[in-house]
């Protein structure tokens, strides 16, 4: 059977995008069908669009890494799913597409009130900020995190798991509009980092003590700054490199001050590593989406025949939160 998928025709503008049909994919052992209803926009689709971030051996050429949908079949004997199961799922490609396939171990019940938009907002963005600022920051109750561009899909993510889970909040953003948003949702300060030197804001307003975790997407020249701007024992997470990949920093400093420097990538990553990120995140943070506590931001839902502007609008930098699309 057929089904329409959104493919790259070759490497440029959003105007590559192509609706065409391919034959529906096939699960595997472990995998299950999934009849997508909506699927969420993330910044390494735009990379993958323009050529610079190919899918990894064995995944699908086709975009899209976070999905809600509904099980169809499959693998589900192993698993607690069920066909006709409303779920949200991590893929490592895919999403833009009728019909996708996913490991069991990366579906999760949609949380009880969600919409199908708020539910395919979910998986990348929540895996993403656990693992790196719970696990690798390794975030407690009562420390101070920075989350660099805090109105983003990510950072308006970061920044409400942090303060429900009793963390201090500060993030930066690029407009008053957004450093407003940013308070909204939880952060006790806001930067705009267009106005504001973030370090000399941190140094000032903590008294020279500095952050305890800094979740930054920027790297390049951002990773000096920001170890200047670290506490004692301080952690350094970076998670995309938007300013470049290479860094130069004081040494010293970092001894001086014993600071961590960690990071990661999550699409490449196996099966059991997200399985496992997907049940820690059922056990503490599933709770938070359903009491109210932590919600989504969507930006925009468009219908899936906008994916071109979809790209444009996330390329604009204008959106607060997550860009969704989904099938009438």
């Amino acid at each position: 059977m057929s089904m329409l998928v959104a493919e790259i025709s070759q490497p440029g503008p959003p105007g590559v995008l192509r609706w065409v049909s391919r034959a529906r994919p096939e699960p595997g052992l472990g995998e299950v069908l999934l009849r997508v209803r909506a699927f969420g926009i993330n910044r390494p689709d735009i990379l993958q669009r323009k050529g610079l971030y190919p899918p990894p051996p064995g995944a699908s050429d086709i975009p899209g890494l976070e999905v809600c949908a509904d099980v169809v079949g499959g693998d589900l004997a192993e698993s607690a799913l069920r066909s006709g199961q409303r779920v949200c799922a991590l893929l490592t490609g895919g999403g833009y597409a009728e019909y996708c396939v996913a490991p069991a171990g990366q579906c999760l019940p949609v949380p009880e009130g969600l919409s199908d938009a708020e539910a395919a907002a979910l998986p990348e963005t929540f895996f993403t900020v656990w693992h790196n600022a719970f696990e690798r920051g390794a975030l407690k109750p009562g420390e101070l995190i920075l989350v660099q561009g805090g109105s983003s899909g990510i950072g308006t993510v970061a920044i409400q798991l942090a303060h429900a889970l009793g963390s201090r909040v500060w993030a930066t953003a690029g407009s008053e509009a957004k450093c407003q948003a940013c308070l909204a949702l939880g952060a006790e300060r806001a930067i705009n980092y267009r106005t504001q030197d973030f370090v000399e804001q941190v140094r000032e307003h903590t008294s020279g003590r500095g952050v305890d975790v800094i979740l930054d997407m920027v790297a390049g020249d951002y990773v000096a700054r920001e170890m200047a701007c670290l506490a004692e024992d301080g952690r350094l997470v970076v998670i995309a490199v938007q300013g470049g990949t290479a860094a130069a920093f004081d040494a010293a400093l970092l001894m001086r001050r014993r600071l961590s420097i960690t990071g990661s990538t999550l699409r490449a990553r196996s099966v059991e590593f997200k399985s496992r990120l997907a049940e820690a995140l059922r056990k503490n943070v599933w709770p938070l989406l359903e009491s109210g506590r932590v919600r989504p931001q969507i930006h925009a839902v468009l219908p899936a025949e906008q994916i071109a502007q979809a790209h444009a609008m996330m390329e604009g930098g204008q959106h607060i939160g997550k860009i969704v699309l989904t099938w009438s």
